[in-house]
């Protein structure tokens, strides 16, 4: 399972920005009353089952024109789009298990969901990530960087908390070199998704449901941040899903969260210490 997994569990502590006044938690029945708006950005922890359940509840209720997954490429999204195969032969079709995101059998309840919806495949390529480590997230994005203000340095605190974070959801496994390489790739993956939501807003109308990690939906700094910017008249709900594993902040950075129980995982990081201890 690929580490990204871990990076969805750590969630900071900045506060929330557009609808932080209304910001709550929330009970996953909630999510079958959604009120309307042009963009639903759905958080999970990618590999607990609950949260695609959850999901699932709220695409059956909002009905969305189309749906966009950070897990499927476009040519993904496209055999996902024909509607040929179901449940474990669509997770064959779409190669899943060489894909490193867990089993397709916690997403089918998602894709079961998806109705009559477009789908959108948002996945960022791997040369335009490396590109983002070796030379900043506006080059690698190229055309249009500065509609989301990948131009712009972040600022100081919060290219610290953010290197930060990336070392605690990477174990603090990672050189100190490469951290700035792994915000920059951040901040790339959340500007190139909301261009994909843009795109499926032009494309279907709307309204659009995103099936991402709850760090990409944070409103602080993630996909929220970036269509603000790009499009400060869209009505946009962030809805994060996290773990309860003690120590989450009083205010997480979305519109609306849930809490549940952690997923039945081995610790991510056992392997590591375990192979500092022998050295």
């Amino acid at each position: 399972m690929r580490k990204a997994v871990l990076a969805a569990l750590v969630i900071g502590t900045g506060a929330a920005t557009g609808a932080a006044l209304q910001a709550r938690q929330i009970a996953p029945e909630a999510l079958g009353t959604l009120a309307p708006v042009d963009v639903v950005i759905l958080g999970e922890v990618h590999d607990n089952p609950s949260h695609h359940l959850n999901q699932a509840t709220a695409l059956d209720s909002l009905a969305p024109a189309a749906v966009l997954f950070e897990m499927l490429t476009q040519a993904q999204a496209e055999i996902a789009q024909a509607r040929t195969r179901v449940g474990p032969a669509l997770g064959a079709a779409l190669e899943w298990e060489m894909s490193g995101w867990p089993p397709f059998d916690l997403y089918q309840p998602v894709f079961e969901a998806l109705g009559s919806a477009r789908i959108f495949g948002m996945a960022v390529p791997r040369d335009r990530i490396g590109s983002a480590f070796s030379d900043g997230p506006a080059a690698a994005f190229g055309d249009g960087a500065a509609r989301f203000g990948l131009d712009r340095p972040l600022p100081p605190a919060e290219q610290v908390t953010r290197e930060a974070m990336q070392a605690a959801a990477h174990c603090d496994a990672l050189p100190p070199d490469m951290l700035p390489g792994m915000v920059a790739a951040q901040r790339l993956r959340d500007a190139a998704f909301a261009d994909t939501v843009l795109t499926a807003l032009a494309e279907t109308g709307g309204p659009v449901a995103v099936i991402t990690g709850s760090g990409h939906a944070r409103t602080d700094w993630g996909m929220p941040a970036a269509l603000r910017r790009a499009a400060p008249d869209l009505r946009v709900l962030s809805i994060g899903q996290l773990e309860d594993h003690g120590d989450l902040p009083d205010h997480p950075p979305f519109d609306l969260w849930l809490v549940t129980a952690p997923a039945d995982r081995p610790d991510p990081c056992a392997g590591l210490r375990a192979r500092g201890e022998g050295d």
